[in-house]
């Protein structure tokens, strides 16, 4: 999954970023400070030339301080306050792994605890950018087929205007013919009157005679 395969890379950066900065840290401790290489054990003796006697062993990775430094050899003082000559060329300026694995694993667990926190917090945003997508899509459907119905009765709309106009033009052709009928009806009972009343007959009026 992209959420997997993108918290691996962090993981990953991250734990490259942590031993980075731990081993920045270490170079930065004093000069007073030092540590045994990371072999199993470091001879030391009691003077700075392989002619004094070995005395004893230092631990792989042990914590010392630095005191002198003569020829080859660093005069030390081991964890139990022992004072001893040991080869410069077996310590070393940082922590042994020894002591860094401890500090890593405790930062590389709290920063595994923050990337699943930042996961949860990406899939829960990835949820609910893909339900709001969801409710956006639903909501284009609906208007789109909305649209669609409207777009229909527009039309039909449409249609009945047009059968309405025509209808109106029809009677409005019929008015007038009505009209022209109307009017050549009464011009031609007028023009037959016209022609009618002078035949007609005229009665004469009787004179009255006075005896």
């Amino acid at each position: 999954m992209p959420v997997e395969k993108f918290r691996s890379s962090c993981y990953a950066a991250a734990v490259g970023v942590l031993l980075s900065v731990s081993g920045t840290a270490a170079f930065a401790q004093s000069d007073s400070q030092a540590w045994v290489s990371d072999e199993l054990s470091t001879y030391v003796r009691s003077g700075p030339t392989d002619g004094y006697r070995i005395v004893g062993t230092l631990n792989a990775g042990e914590q010392v301080e630095v005191l002198e430094t003569s020829g080859n050899y660093t005069r030390v003082r081991s964890n139990n306050g022992d004072t001893v000559w040991v080869l410069s060329g077996e310590l070393q300026q940082t922590p042994s792994a020894r002591e860094q694995l401890p500090v890593l694993e405790s930062q590389v667990g709290e920063l595994t605890e923050e990337l699943e926190g930042i996961n949860d917090t990406w899939e829960q945003r990835v949820s609910s950018m893909r339900e709001t997508l969801e409710i956006r899509e639903q909501r284009i459907t609906e208007l789109e087929a909305r649209n669609r119905e409207l777009d229909s009765e527009a039309e039909q709309s449409r249609q009945q205007v047009r059968a309405l106009q025509a209808r109106l033009d029809t009677q409005e052709e019929d008015l007038l013919m009505r009209y022209f009928m109307y009017g050549g009806g009464v011009a031609g009972a007028g023009l037959l009157l016209g022609l009618i009343v002078p035949h007609l007959p005229r009665r004469r009026k009787k004179r009255d005679r006075w005896f």
